[in-house]
């Protein structure tokens, strides 16, 4: 635990100035431990790991800013917390870790009766709160996080407190690159037009599929979607028009797949959804479906345009067609052809 000083006292001459060696090498190991991984919950259980190290108290929380809603959600907590704090949020001023996430202030409460912004979600319990501590994660885009300690063992000097601010500071630059590396690496699977994964990352994913299911012998099926006539919409309406249809169908095609299907632009005009677990029955029936609700649905452009599309589908399935990338990739691109050639606008299964 934490050296901490005599109620009171500051450290204001230079022998109180002197930090403890253990208090060093703790720093000093958390400073490596946030610094080595650039995996977000790593990072998260490094940082409550530390706290517990540093001051004892009966709850320990670090909640998330989701940068969507502009919500703090409960990320890690302590021991069984957890699960009683996942899926509840946090608005901007609402309560202690609200009012800290909108102000960038830390909050300390020596007297919980004192202070209305003291509580918790009803879902963590009946735990009565005396005292609680809240510290703000600012990092160079504004405040990440909210990190709140209830109801410490300990009295709360001023070195503990810089030293927790020494955390959470490393703790939001820890947090800022973890999130700027997935980006990063989202961005190098990811379609710049439809928002869809992008062909490498098809192959990539393909591959540990089909590894997946020799190994335990599940079916994965695969439907490769070509738009019918797409460079009319080009020739009619311009580029722009056309690239905002090809936004708009890969939207539509994400939300009429399943969860555990992944939807890739292979190129072009050309699609991939993969759907792992799937064979070939299940697969004819599902595209089938999803193939007349696309066609069913009107798009309307940022210009007022309300257009439609037209695709033709070929379906593969493994091991029936092959437990390779290309074998798989190469039949169903076979099938999808050979509805173009016969009037398109159809499914066509093995």
């Amino acid at each position: 635990m934490m050296t901490t000083l005599p109620q009171g006292q500051t450290m204001s001459n230079e022998t109180e100035e002197r930090i403890p060696l253990a208090d060093l090498l703790l720093f000093h190991q958390l400073a490596r431990s946030l610094t080595s991984s650039f995996d977000l919950d790593t990072i998260l259980r490094t940082i409550l790991e530390h706290m517990e190290q540093m001051v004892e108290a009966e709850l320990w929380t670090l909640l998330m800013l989701d940068e969507s809603t502009q919500e703090l959600y409960y990320a890690i907590a302590a021991g069984a917390e957890q699960e009683s704090l996942k899926g509840l949020r946090v608005k901007v001023g609402e309560g202690l870790a609200g009012w800290v996430l909108q102000h960038g202030e830390t909050v300390i409460v020596p007297e919980a009766e004192e202070d209305p912004r003291v509580h918790l979600p009803r879902a963590s319990g009946s735990r009565a709160i005396r005292a609680a501590i809240a510290l703000p994660l600012r990092g160079r885009k504004g405040t990440q996080g909210v990190i709140e300690i209830l109801n410490p063992r300990v009295e709360m000097s001023d070195y503990t407190i810089a030293f927790l601010h020494i955390l959470a500071d490393h703790a939001a630059i820890a947090i800022e690159n973890a999130r700027d590396m997935s980006r990063i690496q989202q961005l190098t699977i990811t379609d710049d037009i439809t928002g869809l994964y992008n062909v490498r990352h098809l192959y990539d994913v393909l591959d540990r599929q089909l590894r997946r299911s020799r190994k335990s012998q599940l079916p994965l099926s695969l439907a490769f979607l070509d738009l019918d006539r797409f460079k009319l919409v080009n020739d009619q309406h311009g580029h722009l028009v056309g690239s905002e249809l090809l936004a708009l169908t890969g939207r539509r095609l994400r939300e009429l797949s399943r969860k555990q299907d992944l939807c890739f632009r292979y190129g072009g005009d050309e699609f991939v959804i993969l759907m792992p677990g799937t064979d070939a029955n299940a697969a004819l029936e599902r595209t089938r479906a999803m193939h007349r609700a696309l066609m069913e649905t009107e798009f309307r452009t940022k210009d007022g345009l309300r257009l439609t599309v037209s695709a033709s589908v070929g379906l593969a399935s493994a091991p029936g067609d092959g437990d390779q990338i290309h074998a798989v990739i190469g039949a169903a691109d076979a099938r999808m052809y050979a509805v173009k050639s016969n009037g398109r606008g159809k499914v066509l299964g093995g």
